[in-house]
């Protein structure tokens, strides 16, 4: 009630007239004419909205812009699109975003749950990509429990004048890489791929960070178990995981790559695809490493069963020895304490030292002959 007859009432007339003086002397959104959408009130970013900038010509206008306004914008300019960036955006947040650009729903809830598999999807003039980030974070030593590998998710929506990337998890950020790409107005002039380009590559060179890293774990673990008699298998296992988390994330990526390598999708500019040529080459050498890792800890793996295997025998040779040694004067013992009356020397004078004797000079034998052939 209170509202509406501010809204209706003298107070809204008094207000008219410095309303319309501050409408004259604030600067109005680039390109052409007001319009209801330029006069859109800048929206409350919020937890989900990273960034969003307006490119024309290969130059981001100044300021952080609402993206209804920005969108609007660009349809007023030519060779002109919005990038708008998100982190781990709810379902709320994201309904708005996906009702303004037009996206479609199984790319919206994909996004949403951020479950899905590495992938590229067209539908109708927009391009859906999924690709998995991932990044190294062990700190001390390699253990049974040690988590290296950490992975996460970003999302791509590439329309005609529109790049849209949703990053879940902060296995890989991307504030730097706008800024890297808004430092070459020759590759942002190429439009929304451009964003796709510094996107992936980026991501591409966090895979490398991580096989190099993973690769210098597998030295230190293929010299733990040559240099130690106490092998860690769970250790290795742990490690095989990780190699797998991370070929999970890795490995699928190689069909979009090879996708728009070929050409199989058309609105790639042809400067753009020469890039992500560049990408997938780097791309390749990663699942090249993640194979390799595979054999070597299977190797690995193998030769650590066989020390132990090694080590269990050893053990066992060692007791069997020194059982053989110790059963001397087990059995000399065990006849003489049978106390029988007549026993052979029993009642000689240099019998007990003699008995003794015969001991030690047979126990010494035994230890010398196990010695020299390798069981003690």
């Amino acid at each position: 009630m209170v509202n509406s007859e501010i809204r209706s009432g003298p107070m809204a007339r008094a207000l008219a007239a410095p309303v319309r003086t501050l409408g004259k002397v604030l600067p109005r959104p680039l390109g052409g004419p007001t319009t209801a959408a330029d006069s859109h009130p800048a929206r409350t970013p919020g937890s989900a909205i990273v960034d969003c900038g307006l490119y024309i010509d290969g130059a981001r206008r100044p300021g952080r812009m609402d993206y209804v306004a920005a969108l609007e914008a660009t349809k007023r300019n030519d060779n002109a699109f919005v990038w708008l960036g998100m982190h781990d955006a709810t379902a709320e947040e994201f309904a708005d975003v996906a009702k303004t650009f037009g996206l479609h729903e199984l790319a919206v809830e994909d996004t949403i749950v951020a479950f899905a598999r590495p992938k590229l999807e067209r539908y109708a003039d927009v391009t859906f990509v999924v690709i998995k980030t991932a990044r190294y974070i062990r700190s001390g030593e390699l253990t049974a429990s040690s988590e290296v590998v950490e992975t996460g998710d970003v999302m791509l929506f590439l329309g005609e004048r529109f790049a849209i990337t949703v990053r879940h998890g902060d296995a890989c950020r991307l504030r730097g890489v706008r800024a890297n790409l808004e430092q070459r107005p020759d590759l942002i002039k190429q439009g929304p791929w451009a964003v796709f380009h510094a996107v992936v590559d980026q991501i591409v060179d966090r895979y490398v960070e991580v096989v190099d890293a993973i690769e210098d774990d597998i030295d230190e673990l293929e010299a733990s178990v040559f240099n130690s008699t106490n092998v860690d298998i769970p250790r290795i296992y742990q490690l095989k995981r990780e190699v797998v988390e991370l070929k999970r994330a890795v490995l699928p990526l190689a069909r979009p790559l090879e996708s728009l390598v070929s050409g199989a999708v058309m609105n790639v500019p042809q400067e753009i695809r020469r890039y992500i040529r560049d990408v997938a080459d780097h791309h390749s050498r990663v699942v090249d490493q993640i194979a390799s890792f595979d054999d070597l800890l299977n190797s690995i793996l193998q030769a650590s069963l066989a020390q132990a295997g090694i080590q269990q025998n050893n053990d066992m040779r060692k007791i069997s020895a020194w059982a053989a040694i110790g059963i001397v004067p087990t059995a000399v013992a065990g006849i003489y304490g049978m106390n029988f009356r007549y026993m052979p020397e029993l009642t000689w004078r240099f019998g007990y030292p003699m008995v003794l004797s015969v001991i030690f000079i047979i126990c010494f034998s035994l230890h010398r002959l196990f010695k020299k052939s390798g069981w003690l």
